[in-house]
């Protein structure tokens, strides 16, 4: 097994301490942890995309595993936050769709033949989602600490309607592109 690959192994066992961290109270600083487990797991989806393509490293299982690791990590985090009621269920359902609807495709396209890449939306909106998720997670450990403002709800709602009108758009975008695959 190559590093990029063993990268995307690593990032979807670190699901299962993040999740720890998320759902614990025994975990002092718990979300300060999940925090650092989410950035740390985020990072290796860059890095080992860029190493695949850098050292020609590119493999079946990582062409596979590599977006499923990225979708049980951000859907993990979506369902910890709906259900501790630090997000709406719809933004959940919203973007956990988008991913339904992207795999569906890019399913439907693998037997004639045809590979689906990540475009700039899709990338943009994982970016996006990163960037949210880290941020209400550090949100989440400044409450748990005693520290308030409005801006953190404001810039909470800001990231949080941002990643969803990406993914909306985003979505969209590759069904207007791929239609052609779902005629006939």
């Amino acid at each position: 097994m190559n590093t990029p690959n063993k990268l995307t192994l690593m990032r979807v066992i670190m699901i299962v301490p993040f999740v720890f961290c998320m759902l614990s109270d025994l975990v002092p600083h718990r979300f300060l942890w999940a925090f650092l487990l989410f950035v740390t797991a985020s990072l290796t989806d860059m890095l080992d995309g860029y190493l695949a393509r850098k050292n020609n490293l590119v493999t079946d299982f990582g062409i596979l595993m590599d977006p499923l690791a990225d979708k049980l990590l951000v859907t993990s985090a979506l369902i910890c936050f709906v259900g501790q009621g630090m997000i709406p269920a719809v933004v959940a359902i919203i973007i956990l769709s988008r991913e339904f609807l992207v795999t569906s495709i890019r399913l439907v396209a693998a037997p004639k033949g045809r590979v689906i890449p990540a475009d700039k939306w899709g990338k943009s909106k994982t970016i996006c989602q990163m960037i949210w998720i880290s941020t209400l997670l550090l949100i989440q450990w400044a409450l748990s600490q005693g520290i308030q403002g409005d801006w953190m709800v404001l810039l909470n709602q800001l990231l949080m309607s941002l990643t969803t009108v990406l993914t909306v758009f985003s979505g969209g975008n590759y069904l207007i592109k791929n239609i052609d695959l779902l005629k006939g």
